[in-house]
């Protein structure tokens, strides 16, 4: 039975591990915003700039650059329509970005009772061990608190990795979400008011 316990732990901490991994690479700066789009974006001025900018977001995808696409595609409706399809678009890519991040936050309530779990487990054996040898025997006694404490640390141990990168995780979602917001707002503001000189 300890076996099993530790198997389902070590489970739980490298499958928590993959994901923080695997979303450290995916939520790079350079990843979600690549350098070369934002170089465009600034550049792209007027209506003569946008076939460069398109053809940049194309060579780079990006969350970013779809979203300037969708942007991009959608000038010639008002304003107020291109704005609804961006945030639509905004909201699936997001999405993407937080992927893994429900993982990580089930992981950081479940470790704990994982680790609770074990630890009842482990008086259970102290005390039925006791019950068999009485407190004469040190041994068995030694034994059962071993396997109370490593039980709660492997919880613990589990835990507190995946909390850290889930917050931080959550947090850079989030900037880099206001991030992409503000420069595509931008973009708009820049394109429309180059059509209404026109």
């Amino acid at each position: 039975m300890e076996k099993f316990f530790i198997i389902i732990m070590a489970l739980t901490s490298i499958s928590a591990l993959t994901f923080i991994i695997e979303r450290g690479l995916a939520l790079r700066w350079s990843r979600v915003i690549p350098r070369s789009v934002e170089t465009a974006l600034e550049a792209c001025r007027t209506g003569h700039d946008r076939p460069m900018l398109r053809r940049v977001c194309e060579q780079n995808p990006s969350p970013f650059s779809r979203l300037l696409l969708v942007a991009e595609q959608n000038l010639d409706q008002p304003r107020e329509d291109n704005e609804s399809a961006l945030q639509n678009r905004a909201r699936h890519e997001v999405v993407q970005l937080e992927r893994g991040l429900v993982f990580l936050e089930i992981v950081v309530g479940i470790a704990p009772l994982l680790g609770l779990v074990g630890t009842i487990y482990g008086m259970m054996t102290l005390f039925g061990g006791l019950g068999r040898t009485g407190l004469s025997d040190n041994t068995v006694l030694a034994a059962g608190i071993a396997i109370i404490l490593q039980f709660t640390m492997m919880g613990l141990l589990i835990a507190i990795p995946s909390l850290i990168a889930w917050s931080y995780y959550s947090k850079k979602v989030e900037n880099l979400a206001v991030e992409m917001e503000i420069l595509c707002v931008e973009f708009l503001r820049r394109q429309y008011r180059d059509q209404s000189r026109k």
